[in-house]
């Protein structure tokens, strides 16, 4: 519910920042050349600026969420080669396919804040 809810946020946050920065260009469009140029130019650096707050504030959340679903692993994974020491290899198998799992979504994260960052698609030409 928590993944819905911060996908639910992120889609309006992408939504409203595209809205303003198209009405900021609409108005500047219908004013003189030079103070377009100007309102283009701050509403990029607006759009640069929150872009980077959320390529920050969304790999710190990715990273500190694959941190504690690992140490969860991990620690099933000695709790589950104590009580039965004969299945710890089955078990390492599975938790070095889980970590690897969980460690795939914050590179997705990644790959979403670089995208963010280097090839925003919001950005006013």
């Amino acid at each position: 519910m928590k993944k819905v809810l911060f996908l639910m946020a992120a889609f309006a946050a992408a939504a409203f920042g595209a809205d303003e920065a198209a009405a900021v260009v609409e108005t500047a469009v219908d004013a003189a050349p030079a103070v377009a140029a100007a309102a283009g130019d701050v509403a990029n650096q607006t759009l640069k600026a929150y872009s980077m707050i959320a390529a920050g504030v969304g790999l710190g959340l990715a990273a500190l969420g694959g941190a504690i679903g690992m140490g969860n692993t991990a620690a099933a994974t000695i709790a589950g080669t104590a009580r039965n020491p004969g299945l710890g290899g089955k078990l390492m198998t599975t938790m070095f396919i889980a970590l690897a799992m969980i460690e795939a979504q914050v590179i997705y994260t990644l790959v979403i804040a670089l995208i963010a960052l280097y090839a925003n698609p919001y950005l006013v030409a």
